[in-house]
């Protein structure tokens, strides 16, 4: 493991929104190459089961949409009346809206994951995130956030970083993660930047799959259940309010 060192919790905001911003070109295609484009059919499982979730859904909300990959797959939802993303880099934004300008009815705007205050209470029907509340400074405020927005029996869905299961993989899956990923991204961006280092080692404080339903429980959120992808090294969470 590298000696790279994760921001404090303070300087976490805007730490990761300067640095979103400054691999946002590269974003996409560091995605590809560090999954081997498995991220792609993790997001359209993650639109599947929404609508599995809420076949009555008009309204859905991607927060930390980031260059919009879920807000498209969920663009497709041909009853869903309204798609928001939000995101706090601008430049990541503004590649999502080159993705989904023939798409008017979708929204994007620049907006903090834990602070919704200009969406209504119980309005959407659908609330995801991908790869995106470990990079919140407080997930229980996120959470909380999320709760109230939704609306009664409405779903939240989160597709992130997990733990590996077996645990034997465990050294395999961390050499791949910590040192073979920050290279895939010093290539596709051109150089080196710290950012390709933050995101694996952000995992290390992120909760495992069994946590995070503890800590979706104590949010308020009920029937909430997980799918394991590549054997835990992603993992899509779902719950209900």
């Amino acid at each position: 493991m590298s000696q790279y060192q994760l921001p404090t919790k303070e300087k976490k905001p805007e730490y990761v929104q300067s640095n979103f911003d400054g691999i946002a070109r590269a974003y996409d295609r560091f995605n590809d190459w560090n999954t081997f484009f498995l991220h792609r059919v993790w997001k359209k499982k993650l639109a599947a089961k929404a609508l599995a979730l809420n076949p009555k859904a008009s309204s859905a909300l991607d927060l930390c949409c980031g260059t919009g990959d879920i807000t498209a797959e969920l663009s497709k939802i041909s009853q869903l009346e309204t798609v928001m993303g939000i995101d706090f880099s601008e430049k990541m934004l503004g590649i999502a809206k080159e993705k989904l300008k023939e798409k008017s009815h979708i929204t994007l705007q620049v907006g903090d994951a834990m602070n919704l205050s200009a969406i209504p209470s119980n309005s959407q029907d659908i609330v995801t995130m991908g790869f995106g509340l470990r990079n919140v400074q407080n997930i229980d405020k996120c959470l909380k956030e999320i709760h109230r927005i939704l609306r009664p029996g409405a779903v939240f869905l989160n597709l992130d970083i997990g733990k590996v299961r077996p645990r034997f993989l465990k050294p395999f899956a961390d050499f791949y993660f910590f040192r073979i990923v920050p290279i895939i991204g010093y290539l596709v961006y051109g150089g080196k930047n710290q950012m390709f280092d933050y995101l694996p080692h952000s995992s290390l404080t992120y909760p495992d799959q069994e946590t995070l339903v503890e800590v979706l429980g104590l949010a308020s959120f009920r029937e909430v259940e997980f799918q394991n992808f590549v054997f835990g090294n992603a993992v899509l969470h779902w719950a209900r309010k």
